[in-house]
């Protein structure tokens, strides 16, 4: 996104100041945009639209007397209804900086813009990656890449290499012991001379002459640059390996999942499929809902289909861990998992789901990261202390065990973007953040 600042310059302001400006508003429109997240449905997650900031935000800092506090005195000229020292009230609803008329307009002008879908995406998830993406393997090629191999002796004139060409013409003509220009313009200066003196040396200069002509036929029959001498760089497409990586997706949607519960996983697993497809070319993903059962389903049924029932959350591990066998060996790919769930799960299963997370699935995995949904009343009012799922206490243990297992949770679509971001940040950055 580019924002073009075509204000007037009355004032003087200086370059830095404007790239100041711009460097304000694109982060304005840039938190517009991930704010925005909250009031749109899933189907309108990677659609283009309108954001707008508040004129306020983007003001320039200018320094000006204070009109608070010391003693001021005002002499206004007054007219025929008033004079010095008459006191005028306040308009009603003055306040507001952007009314529609007097007394009943509050709140501020705003800027508004409409950016692309590609402009959208582009600052919906700029400095997200999926961590320590690594292992790679030449299975599956692509040719899109090309390198440098050599020269050829022939191409378009586009890729004529001068230097090398010159290289070749110079060592050939060395070889060759072509006259050089300069060798002929002394010869031709002291014929020039000859010419001259009054008493020539007519066999001296017809000498000279003929040494002139042979110069001439010899460079002649040795030109400067030859065909031969040509050479054109040469490129040849270069397989490039290729980092593949599968993702899955494990949803509870069990009955104790409310509709504001399920709503919150899709929209984290819409973000992260969205994620995905748009900055990765060879990512699998693998979307498993579970209730007392787990099945491997298609997009559709994973976002849209209303099936629920109990709760056995190792039921979808022991899933993944199916098709993992079948699939994607371990050697070959790069795991990831996101688990969902609101955390309740039959109290004789926790420990079976933390013995499949530690033992079986974090050794395969690249990371996996633990998102619980809460309800929106939560988190409970000051003074009160928030209730741990039996999920997230077995989770506990695991997490600080494994730097790759993240848990985060979340009670409102507010949370989503920030939790989402945090959990997939590029590795410099989360480093940073951690040790600030």
């Amino acid at each position: 996104m580019h924002i073009i600042d075509r204000r007037l310059n009355p004032g003087g302001k200086s370059l830095a100041n404007r790239q100041r400006f711009l460097r304000r508003a694109k982060a304005l429109v840039q938190r517009a945009v991930r704010e925005s997240l909250k009031d749109r449905s899933i189907k309108d997650l990677d659609q283009q639209g309108e954001v707008s900031i508040v004129q306020g935000g983007i003001h320039e800092p200018r320094l000006h007397r204070s009109r608070e506090g010391g003693d001021h005195d005002y002499v206004f000229p007054g007219n025929r209804e008033y004079v010095e020292g008459d006191t005028i009230p306040r308009p009603r609803g003055a306040a507001g900086g952007g009314g529609s008329e007097a007394g009943t307009g509050e709140g501020e002008d705003e800027f508004r813009f409409v950016l692309t879908r590609e402009e959208y995406l582009d600052m919906f998830l700029d400095d997200l990656e999926l961590p320590d993406l690594a292992k790679r393997q030449i299975t599956k090629t692509e040719n899109e890449g090309v390198r440098r191999a050599g020269y050829t002796t022939s191409g378009s004139p586009a890729s004529l290499s001068i230097t090398r060409t010159m290289r070749n013409s110079l060592s050939r003509r060395i070889a060759l012991k072509r006259p050089s220009s300069s060798e002929l313009e002394a010869l031709e200066a002291e014929i020039a001379r000859q010419e001259e003196l009054e008493d020539r040396d007519e066999a001296a200069l017809d000498v000279l002459r003929a040494q002139r002509d042979a110069i001439l036929a010899r460079q002649r029959r040795i030109s400067y640059i030859d065909p031969i001498d040509l050479r054109y760089r040469r490129y040849e497409p270069t397989p490039r390996m290729v980092t593949q990586a599968v993702m899955f997706c494990l949803m509870d949607v069990s009955g104790s999942m409310t509709e504001h519960m399920k709503d919150l996983a899709k929209r984290f697993f819409a973000l992260l499929h969205l994620f995905l497809t748009r900055n990765y070319r060879y990512v699998d993903v693998v979307f498993i809902r579970h209730t007392d059962r787990a099945e491997e389903v298609d997009e559709q049924t994973f976002f849209y289909s209303r099936e629920t029932g109990g709760t056995l959350v190792s039921s979808a591990l022991d899933k993944m861990l199916q098709v993992v066998a079948e699939r994607y060996h371990p050697s070959d790919w790069n795991i990831y998992v996101a688990q969902a769930s609101d955390g309740d799960n039959m109290a004789s299963d926790n420990p079976r789901a933390t013995s499949l997370m530690r033992d079986g699935i974090l050794p395969i995995s690249q990371y996996v990261a633990y998102l619980e949904v809460g309800r929106d009343g939560d988190p409970m009012a000051l003074g009160t202390t928030p209730r741990q799922t039996d999920l997230w206490r077995a989770y506990e243990g695991v997490a600080d065990a494994d730097r790759r297992f993240a848990m985060r949770r979340v009670h409102h679509r507010r949370e989503i973007y920030p939790v989402f971001r945090e959990l997939f940040r590029k590795r410099a950055a989360r480093e940073t953040a951690g040790q600030a």
